[in-house]
């Protein structure tokens, strides 16, 4: 069973209709034990982090979250969902989920320079990753945020995009994968990302 996690943080159903396209039925559900029951869990997201984790914490999710990560299930973060896995964001000063080390911080602001960071953009992948295979280096992706997740090691970084300055955009650890910006949003090539989540079994080649 594919889970998408809904802690009322919107954009569940732009998930669900591009995993419909790759002919999967996914269960959008707020329910803490199908979670940790799931085959494979996607934890997309928009808004604020504060919010986003009272949420989590009210239903049980982020208990049902750890426990999924450490019995290997594949899960996919977007977005709001790449920001909170890590120990805090500067956003609201939340605490996090602490599924990977590092901190959410916000966009560098710089004279001209839009933010949010809205729009299509590249991403440098910087190693080889089953989630982010057969995908050209000029494929463009569609971000909407203000903060962007920044690991504590390099090691977890897997892609970069510039605005401004450069950001981690892809991020991963072990079964944990994770995309500041939509693959949902991002036509074929963000279907293709979600169609090597799909046949992804969490282990990662050293």
């Amino acid at each position: 069973m594919v889970v998408i996690i809904d802690y009322d943080a919107g954009n569940l159903t732009s998930v669900e209709r591009a995993l419909g396209a790759l002919g999967v039925k996914a269960c959008i559900t707020p329910d803490a034990g199908q979670v940790v029951r799931a085959s494979r869990i996607v934890f997309p997201g928009v808004g604020a982090a504060g919010k986003a984790m009272e949420s989590l914490r009210s239903r049980g999710l982020d208990t049902a979250l750890a426990s999924a990560c450490a019995q290997g299930i594949p899960i996919l973060g977007i977005c709001l969902g790449a920001q909170i896995i890590l120990e805090a964001s500067e956003e609201n000063n939340a605490r996090c989920l602490s599924l990977m080390p590092g901190r959410t911080r916000a966009l560098p602001r710089q004279p001209g320079l839009k933010i949010p960071h809205m729009g299509w953009n590249k991403v440098d992948f910087l190693r080889d990753h089953p989630v982010f295979r057969d995908l050209p280096p000029a494929a463009e992706y569609y971000f909407v945020h203000s903060y962007f997740p920044q690991p504590a090691s390099p090691d977890l970084v897997l892609g970069m995009t510039e605005h401004g300055s450069a950001f981690p955009s892809a991020i991963g650890r072990g079964n944990l994968v994770a995309t500041q910006f939509h693959p949902e949003k991002s036509g074929r090539f963000g279907l293709t990302i979600l169609k090597n989540f799909l046949a992804w079994d969490g282990a990662v080649a050293q």
